[in-house]
């Protein structure tokens, strides 16, 4: 049986999934995904739109053929075949053509914002590595370099009899704005949203080289992380894995203390 491919093929408005990866509610979605080799995720609602196999693509949602962007989806996964798309060590970045779109929905403007943050804007890559499951079993996508770190690291905690896990790696700019979205269909105002959540196309999520860390017994994304093993541990080890902690206490971008996100920076 042939491997499933491993990669997150990347566009503005599409992701190219590995089929082998997604699980679909609908009976015949889940017949079509399961003889599919990819198929295609629109960013903005997470719904999937087709099933590409060796017979050719066959649509999974009603009007897939008027998506935006399609057309380009497609040509990545003729250009995945022949290794094209993915024969660099490190992925090429996505334009950043729909960015002031999303933040024209937030009110927020980018110069500005960038300004008064010091946070600088995180295109996404082209394709991403598959880097195992997250601690709710979801495909964990990570750059090629992140990738490799994340395993070497979580298998030197291991042996030292601590568990990491990863709460998130890889979003879209469209996965981000709809964090904001859903917070403010909950009340909350876009500038309290930012002491938390940077705002779209300038969260370390983007680019796949940022992981939310947590461990087993403890929520994801709380403060008292700081009181666990796993966080003593990565003070002590992650930065000889190429991890730091991008939020400390009091940090220059107004973002809260985050003890669970850490960074990959590879070595110069």
């Amino acid at each position: 049986m042939r491997e499933p491919p491993r990669l997150l093929l990347n566009t503005d408005a599409i992701e190219v999934w590995p089929a082998a990866l997604l699980r679909a509610r609908a009976n015949r979605d889940a017949r079509l995904i399961a003889r599919a080799l990819h198929v295609l995720r629109r960013k903005r609602d997470g719904r999937y739109l087709a099933a590409v196999g060796p017979e050719g693509v066959t649509g999974l949602l009603p009007g897939w053929e008027r998506t935006p962007g399609l057309a380009e989806a497609l040509h990545t996964v003729t250009a995945a075949g022949t290794a094209s798309c993915v024969s660099a060590r490190t992925p090429p970045a996505l334009p950043l053509a729909r960015l002031h779109e999303r933040l024209d929905a937030l009110g927020l403007d980018a110069a500005a914002y960038a300004a008064a943050t010091g946070l600088p804007l995180v295109p996404e890559p082209a394709w991403l590595a598959f880097a195992g499951f997250d601690r709710y079993r979801r495909p964990l996508w990570l750059a090629p370099a992140a990738a490799r770190a994340w395993a070497r690291m979580r298998a030197h905690a291991a042996r030292e009899g601590v568990v990491l896990e990863a709460v998130s790696g890889y979003r879209s700019h469209d996965y981000q704005l709809g964090i904001f979205e859903r917070k403010r269909a909950r009340g909350l105002a876009v500038d309290d949203i930012l002491t938390v959540n940077a705002a779209p196309g300038f969260s370390e999520h983007h680019d796949g080289r940022a992981l939310d860390i947590g461990t087993p017994g403890e929520p994801p994304a709380e403060e008292s992380f700081e009181r666990t093993d796993a966080f003593a541990w990565l003070q002590q080890h992650a930065s000889g894995h190429g991890f730091r902690m991008s939020y400390p206490r009091d940090n220059p971008h107004g973002i809260v203390y985050e003890p669970w996100h850490w960074r990959h920076h590879e070595a110069a």
